[in-house]
């Protein structure tokens, strides 16, 4: 795939940077490369390998193996009883929300 130079314009825009001329084609270069191999990655057959949810390996019986490093915690929701006195602090806000000044300008 190809990118553009107004490819590169339109990212640096949504991106709110100021790309100096030079700059326009060194990216546009980088992000042909980029996607160039992406497409060479999108050739391999994954069909056989099982997607991952861990980057730990883990034993036949789906256990940590040992020596993998700490033990993962449970995942517990706990409920945060400090959002009141917080936004009881806070000098402009509605509750349940801070008010803040627009920081956007495009």
């Amino acid at each position: 795939m190809k990118i553009s130079r107004e490819d590169v314009l339109r990212v640096a825009q949504l991106a709110h940077l100021d790309l100096a001329p030079e700059e326009v084609e060194t990216y546009r270069g980088q992000l042909d490369e980029i996607l160039s191999y992406v497409g060479k990655l999108q050739e391999l057959d994954v069909s056989n390998v099982e997607p991952m949810t861990q980057m730990r390996p883990r034993n036949a019986d789906g256990a940590s193996a040992a020596g993998a490093g700490p033990e993962l915690r449970d995942d517990v929701v706990v409920p945060c009883g400090v959002a009141n006195a917080v936004l009881t602090e806070a000098p402009d806000a509605t509750k349940p929300f801070f008010r803040v000044p627009k920081v956007i300008e495009r």
